[in-house]
């Protein structure tokens, strides 16, 4: 399973932006010469389909709330990517390998995009959009730098996506809980005031 660590990079890569994710790679294939990249995703339909989809991504990405609906509507793109990228970086191994690397690289996509997903929800908690525009760029400097280290480097590539994925769990769940304390607190400051209120005087 000397393709485990590329696929699990890669699919890591695909739950945060998969097009941004298909465009390194086959930019690295295409103009890199890099072998491990597979054939298809070197061609030119796949690099165009992929750097339009990257830059309507790009812009979406970056808006509070419009990111949010954005990761919705890609929870079935991103893991199919990475079940796709795979399956494709497998090449001809055989089906069982194949459906390991498959379901590995489906797997961690999926839980990259929930981690991503998570997160976004709790950055638009902030009224301004400084914080989703840089938790965006980020995003994509990361997903650049691991799907670029997936095909040229794999192991480092899986050790940081790995490191990455924990620290995404660690802070989402941190973060989630001060979400709810502060809603609590304004909840029982709502209800103080609401308490402590002085009532109308009723005229007969």
């Amino acid at each position: 399973m000397e393709l485990l660590p590329t696929v699990v990079a890669s699919g890591w890569a695909s739950g945060i932006n998969a097009y941004l994710c298909v465009a390194i790679l086959g930019l690295l294939g295409r103009f890199g010469g890099v072998e491990a990249v597979p054939e298809v995703l070197t061609r030119t339909d796949v690099l165009l389909v992929a750097a339009a989809l990257y830059l309507v991504e790009f812009v979406a990405d970056k808006v509070p709330y419009l990111d949010s609906i954005w990761d919705a509507l890609s929870t079935a793109v991103r893991p199919t990517a990475g079940v796709v990228l795979g399956m494709l970086l497998a090449g001809d191994a055989s089906s069982v390998e194949q459906a390991v690397l498959a379901a590995t690289g489906g797997g961690t996509a999926l839980v990259s995009h929930l981690v991503k997903g998570g997160l976004r929800l709790v950055v638009n908690t902030s009224p301004e959009p400084v914080t989703n525009i840089g938790t965006s760029l980020g995003e994509d400097v990361a997903v650049a730098g691991v799907a670029a280290m997936a095909v040229l480097n794999p192991v480092p590539a899986a050790i940081i996506a790995g490191f990455l994925l924990v620290i995404g769990l660690l802070l989402l769940i941190f973060l989630w809980q001060r979400v709810r304390r502060g809603y609590r607190r304004l909840q029982d400051w709502r209800a103080r005031r609401r308490a402590g209120a002085p009532t109308r005087p009723t005229h007969l």
